[in-house]
């Protein structure tokens, strides 16, 4: 069975957000998948202070973005975050909803690799400590 390595936050555009025709800026979507990745790391102790103290740094090597709809001011979304792939790389698919409706307005994923810190060098295998963290094995 696969695990639920997932995580949900809420996001209320703040109105500096907004670009001219009041409405999200296309920018600001990668600012709120950052807050959910990162809130879903929280949960399982290897947010970016951990990631370092663990001597690895996971650049975002891949990012795609689908925008379905706007956001607009004071329009509530939920950023659900999952980790889908850890074995090679650290997969993050997110679908951004409209709070009150549902209503997808945005779909994403980023990929992450391993950079050992001492040597700057990639790990073409994740290592152990996110498979401890996560409390998984490659698949």
């Amino acid at each position: 069975m696969k695990p639920d390595l997932s995580c949900e936050i809420e996001i209320d555009p703040p109105f500096h957000d907004l670009d001219m025709m009041e409405i999200v800026w296309h920018g600001h979507y990668v600012k709120y998948l950052e807050l959910a990745r990162c809130a879903l790391l929280r949960r399982y102790d290897y947010d970016f202070p951990q990631m370092r103290e663990s001597g690895y740094g996971w650049p975002v090597v891949d990012m795609r973005l689908k925008y379905v709809s706007p956001i607009s001011y004071k329009q509530k979304i939920i950023v659900r975050a999952e980790i889908t792939e850890w074995e090679n790389r650290l997969r993050f698919d997110y679908v951004l909803r409209d709070a009150a409706t549902g209503r997808k307005v945005n779909q994403a994923h980023t990929i992450q690799v391993a950079v050992a810190l001492a040597t700057g060098e990639m790990q073409f295998v994740c290592p152990e400590v996110l498979w401890n963290k996560l409390g998984v094995r490659p698949e």
